[in-house]
């Protein structure tokens, strides 16, 4: 039977639509149980599929997900239970569909594999005497509904292309029409105010029509997780939260492998083994949460797990092994320098080379891919509690918000994702270049700040005295420029096949006079002027002293009060159930990860006391082997800074008060407060 082209592509994207739901379904069934709307669900899924593939002629893909409708109507009906290793067999399914569907998608044909002993598996799971109920004739079929028809419409992705270039083109015409009225007062300048409202409204609903959710990626991954941790003998489940967060659908597609690689990362490397989890009293489960939110023009990916952590000792001795630190420098590192080295080429924290990881290839692509994408990926990680990862990209690479500035007799534009600060070196109060053993820097915020003389970077003659303050893998630099002169959105212009090799530039723009300007890559010009090399040895490192920084968890008390509490040894922010609370020697508990965990009203003992709540916000303080909880209104924030603490009068259960983020904030002695149940707890 000839089918129109049209009709089989649609049912090729929502046939893989539907066996991604099926998947999503399948996994979800094995952490949270399979309730009889699960089950429901995923047989519609099954039928639908089975029901249009016999509408194609594709016989094989029929028949396959025949006999998996007529499991899944046992399991429906009760006589079977929707057990571990029937949703392994279903997964196969999913897995031999989309391969059929590849196969329709370019061939017509739904290929010549029968799928035998899939079926025959499937099979093996039915009662013997069950009966097969004969597959309706095609033309039975009921049409899909999809009430999605009357409010959306499938668009090619050229098209969205195409739309976007044109955008782009008329945001150029745009700039160079308001840079032709500039002080001049009649109706062209109306008439190119009114277009520059349309045609910023134009652009944003253009870009709106690329953005997909980043829960389009993130679905693949529970598989993932699951299955690899069937390999690996673990327990693990993946939470998502902000699926529906948007993103560029090239910016999607530039993170999905990086992501990937992460997830698969935290369960290889992160999360124990059973054993390992009991015999450091952690649920036999462990998690990775994966989280993405707005913040200004830019998407926040974190991606946290409760496994070991980073071993610095290790990661150190592995860097030193394999040449890109001496033993000097090492001992030089800070914890935040340390945990980084995992991004470079050749340092894996992995015990031994498996299947999945640990030759030290792949935390490195990660970093330049998402660098590649525009972004940047930071890590953080306490060893034995777990490890962050942070991403942070821009919703869209195609139209982006730039300063230009002018170096020797050429305009430049800087992404202002880079940009941290301006500064004039003027000579005045203190304002000037120093040399250190040779290098320019700039005294910047308790710091000195290495300078690159941009026109010198690119081959000139170095000059100029404004300082653009940007940041290369979170590593701060000067750009020395001539002048600053404007902030301007530009339209991003891949550069020609000539001149792809040059490092310094990312691409191009038209600016609003018409003029050409090359867009800065500020990672390329870092190592252009040797601030950033693979080996980290090599990176030039000035010494000075640094100012001391305190670090606080700031809560919230009753009567809008705050007090602050060191950082250092807050493990863990929890909202327990007030339900749960016993007494146990006088003194408020709970059961808290195996353990009896003793609880302080803070606002009781610091004279705030606050109203009864059903659920308590519990800030779990570690010193050593014992735990506390501190029973707060709420948590503010987490501050750094150099505290001067000061004694007016000498309270029960607080060090004394410092000016912290602009507020008299008193400081609390936990260990003295622990004193009063008969804890004995170190001093902070």
């Amino acid at each position: 039977m000839a089918v129109d082209e049209e009709i089989l592509q649609e049912f090729l994207v929502e046939g893989k639509e539907n066996l991604d739901r099926l998947e999503r379904e399948l996994v979800a069934f094995e952490h949270h149980g399979a309730s009889e709307q699960s089950i429901s669900a995923i047989f519609r899924t099954v039928h639908t599929i089975k029901g249009t593939a016999g509408f194609f002629g594709f016989d094989h893909l029929q028949s396959l997900t025949h006999v998996a409708e007529n499991l899944l109507s046992k399991v429906r009906e009760g006589h079977l239970a929707l057990s571990k290793p029937i949703v392994s067999a279903m997964l196969a399914v999913v897995d031999s569909c989309r391969l059929m569907m590849d196969w329709a998608e370019q061939a017509g044909t739904d290929g010549d594999d029968d799928h035998q002993a899939l079926k025959a598996t499937l099979e093996s799971f039915t009662p013997k005497e069950d009966t097969r109920v004969p597959p309706p004739p095609p033309g039975a079929v009921a049409p899909p509904t999809y009430e999605d028809r009357d409010t959306t419409v499938r668009v090619d992705v050229g098209l969205l292309d195409k739309l976007m270039d044109l955008a782009g083109e008329l945001v150029l015409a745009r700039n160079q029409l308001l840079n032709l009225t500039v002080g001049r007062d009649s109706p062209l300048v109306r008439a190119a105010q009114r277009l520059d409202l349309v045609t910023a409204e134009l652009q944003d609903s253009v870009m709106k029509t690329r953005l997909q959710p980043i829960g389009g990626v993130w679905n693949k991954l529970p598989r993932i997780v699951r299955d690899l941790s069937s390999e690996l003998g673990k327990h693990a489940r993946l939470e998502l939260e902000g699926t529906e967060t948007v993103l560029d659908r090239s910016i999607l597609e530039a993170i999905k492998d990086p992501l990937t690689h992460l997830v698969r990362n935290a369960i290889d490397h992160g999360i124990e083994t059973p054993a390992q989890r009991i015999a450091k009293r952690k649920p036999v489960e462990g998690v990775v949460v994966l989280r993405a939110s707005h913040e200004g023009g830019h998407v926040v990916i974190e991606m946290l797990d409760d496994g070991g952590g980073i071993d610095p000792i290790r990661i150190r001795a592995k860097a030193i092994e394999r040449g890109f630190l001496t033993t000097e420098r090492a001992a030089q590192l800070t914890e935040h320098e340390t945990q980084m080295l995992v991004f470079a080429a050749g340092v894996s924290t992995a015990e031994r080379v498996t299947t999945v990881s640990g030759r030290g290839v792949g935390m490195d692509v990660v970093k330049t891919n998402i660098e590649r994408a525009g972004g940047t990926v930071e890590i953080s990680s306490q060893l034995g509690l777990g490890t962050k990862i942070r991403i942070k990209i821009p919703l869209t690479l195609a139209i982006i918000p730039a300063l230009i500035v002018h170096a020797g007799h050429e305009r430049y534009a800087v992404p202002q994702s880079g940009v941290l600060e301006l500064v004039r070196a003027d000579g005045t109060n203190g304002r000037r270049v120093e040399l250190v053993d040779g290098t320019p820097v700039y005294r910047w915020r308790g710091s000195l700040l290495p300078l690159v003389y941009l026109d010198e970077a690119l081959g000139g003659v170095r000059g100029g005295a404004t300082i653009v303050v940007v940041h290369n893998d979170g590593r701060p630099f000067g750009l020395v420029v001539d002048a600053v002169i404007d902030t301007e959105e530009i339209v991003v212009k891949p550069l020609g096949k000539r001149l792809r090799d040059l490092t310094a530039y990312s691409g191009a723009t038209i600016l609003g006079d018409g003029r050409i300007a090359l867009i800065l890559d500020l990672r390329g010009i870092a190592r252009r002027a040797n601030l950033a090399t693979t080996k980290r040895a090599a990176v030039p490192r000035i010494a000075v002293e640094p100012e001391r920084v305190d670090r606080f968890l700031i809560v919230q008390l009753a009567g809008d009060r705050r007090v602050a509490v060191a950082l250092d040894h807050v493990a863990r922010l929890e909202a327990l159930p007030a339900s749960a609370l016993e007494r146990a020697a006088g003194i408020e508990v709970m059961q808290y990860r195996d353990r009896m965990l003793p609880l302080v009203r803070l606002g009781d003992a610091l004279g705030s006391p606050g109203a009864p709540r059903e659920v308590l916000d519990v800030v779990v303080y570690n010193r050593g082997d014992r735990d506390l909880g501190l029973v707060v209104d709420g948590v503010v924030d987490i501050v750094e800074q150099h505290v001067r603490v000061e004694t007016t009068a000498h309270r029960h259960g607080l060090f004394g008060s410092a000016i912290i983020d602009g507020r008299i904030t008193d400081i609390v002695d936990v260990a003295a407060l622990a004193a009063d149940l008969g804890i004995a707890m170190a001093a902070s």
